[in-house]
């Protein structure tokens, strides 16, 4: 039984690493994205569906590829929105035990067993995070990224929350219970911003990304 087991672990560090070899020769070439996050569960006739399928459209029109988990929903909005308007649509799709589905709007799309490879490659291939309406994986996600920054495991990217009324909650108990126990820094809240304009995000991440390519630039 201890034989079986660990030559099981072993195959299996062969599987992670080939998730990842996968994932950076495909997304490498990509060019500048956007990692958009939300609920698999949005259908479309709900607004903020709406929001994620022009801001998918204005990412795209602004030379952004939009990168997304692959599934229904929210994710299924943002790419439609990308494709429909000529952009680079990518789906990171996660194997789950109900199979969740492909949605049809990705020109580029992979498909993951481990949620840490999926995750890895949602951070290093984007230029900033855009987190709409979602449940426990959209949180999942969001915290990832605050957690990053935080610890300065990443370069500061800009991360966004669309959805005001919907964010408001979690923001006031950020402010109300884990700053005021000290679990959290005030500071630590600049990490995000929150809107409901999605055409004012899109013009903050361009003009972010193209501040910090001339700083780069600057420093060759």
């Amino acid at each position: 039984m201890l034989s079986n087991f660990s030559d099981n672990d072993t195959w299996r560090v062969f599987r992670i690493m080939a998730e990842f070899v996968e994932g950076f020769e495909t997304l490498s070439s990509i060019g500048p994205a956007v990692s958009v996050f939300g609920s698999a569960r949005t259908a479309p006739d709900d607004p903020y569906y709406k929001k994620a399928v022009n801001l998918g459209k204005l990412l795209a029109q602004s030379g952004f590829a939009v990168i997304t988990g692959g599934g229904p929903g929210m994710m299924e909005a943002a790419n439609k929105g990308a494709k429909e308007a000529g952009g680079m649509s990518v789906g990171l799709n996660i194997l789950l035990p109900h199979e969740q589905k492909g949605n049809p709007h990705v020109n580029v799309q992979m498909d993951f067993h481990y949620f840490f490879a999926r995750k890895m490659m949602f951070v290093k291939y984007a230029s900033a995070f855009v987190v709409m309406p979602g449940g426990f994986g959209t949180m999942d996600e969001f915290f990832e990224a605050l957690t990053l920054i935080q610890t300065n495991k990443v370069q500061r990217f800009p991360v966004y929350l669309i959805g005001t009324e919907y964010w408001k909650g979690l923001l006031d108990w950020f402010k109300d219970t884990m700053v005021s126990e000290k679990c959290i820094s005030p500071e630590d809240l600049d990490i995000f911003k929150m809107s409901d304009d999605e055409e004012e995000v899109v013009r903050d991440i361009t003009r972010q990304y193209v501040a910090q390519e001339y700083a780069a630039n600057r420093g060759q």
